[in-house]
């Protein structure tokens, strides 16, 4: 199965992954005045932005009696930041990388995992700067923190599957990365990252906007980032909901890599 080959590939090439992940993530600075300051411009200006316009302006709270807005939106909005950036950038990685892609020998499966490994280096610098917050604001780390590192796995996996379906299209249809941009829009706001699904819990519309809101596999992780340093539940007391984001996770990494070795033959020829 195709799946099954990109797996041994993956692993077989590890260190070629590493080595060109921390090459793609040093060249996004290259000739930039400022360098890698650029790089958390952009995810603070956007926090501090939504910060003043959901606290100080329309007076949003969080839904965890005692916890500042800013603590809730945190661990919102950094996966969030790292999703968004992996389909952006993982979707045009088959055009970034046409040189090795031309080239017989070399296994073209890895390309959309060396492009997500790379924002995930910056993933981990945002989850680092997320702790540091946490800590100012008198908040000391539980054992509970160590789900960090298996939803960040889980949100990696997660990018990665898609990431193997909207390349391989893109290199036929360069509109994808368009469309791909438009979703992540939208999807930004049916994330309840800014909002909370409670809020409306006194609509008759609730249950079913409750239900539909979980098929949305981020709410999974967004969720879990926020039981991980908020409210100090482990992911096994979602057993149905962990259960349903590792089923889609694996559907779409098979359909994801079925896709892309149909589609591989003609990489070279129309890149």
């Amino acid at each position: 199965m195709s799946a099954i080959r990109t797996l041994k590939a993956i692993f077989s090439n590890r260190k070629l992954i590493i080595e060109l992940a921390k090459s793609d993530f040093r060249k996004q600075f290259v000739g930039s005045y400022f360098g890698i300051v650029w790089m958390f411009v952009q995810p603070i200006v956007t926090v501090l932005i939504y910060f003043f316009v959901f606290q100080l302006v329309f007076g949003s709270t969080a839904p965890v009696p005692g916890v500042p807005y800013v603590l809730w939106l945190i661990p919102g909005i950094v996966p969030w930041f790292f999703f968004s950036d992996a389909l952006n950038s993982g979707t045009r990685c088959l055009f970034e990388y046409n040189y090795l892609v031309k080239k017989v020998v070399f296994q073209v499966e890895i390309l959309p995992v060396v492009k997500v490994a790379s924002n995930f280096i910056v993933h981990l610098i945002f989850v680092l700067i997320m702790i540091a917050v946490f800590l100012c604001y008198g908040w000391m780390p539980t054992l509970h923190w160590i789900q960090i590192f298996y939803y960040s796995g889980a949100v990696f996996m997660l990018a990665l599957s898609i990431v193997y379906i909207t390349s391989a299209i893109n290199a036929f249809f360069k509109d994808m990365s368009q469309i791909v941009g438009i979703m992540l829009q939208f999807g930004m706001w049916l994330t309840p990252i800014m909002w909370y699904v409670d809020q409306f819990a006194d609509k008759s519309f609730y249950p079913f906007v409750s239900q539909v809101i979980k098929l949305n596999p981020m709410y999974y992780i967004v969720a879990g980032y926020r039981d991980t340093l908020l409210s100090n539940s482990w992911f096994w007391q979602r057993p149905m909901l962990t259960l349903y984001y590792w089923l889609f996770v694996a559907v779409m990494f098979f359909l994801g890599n079925k896709i892309f070795a149909k589609l591989r033959p003609h990489f070279s020829d129309v890149l």
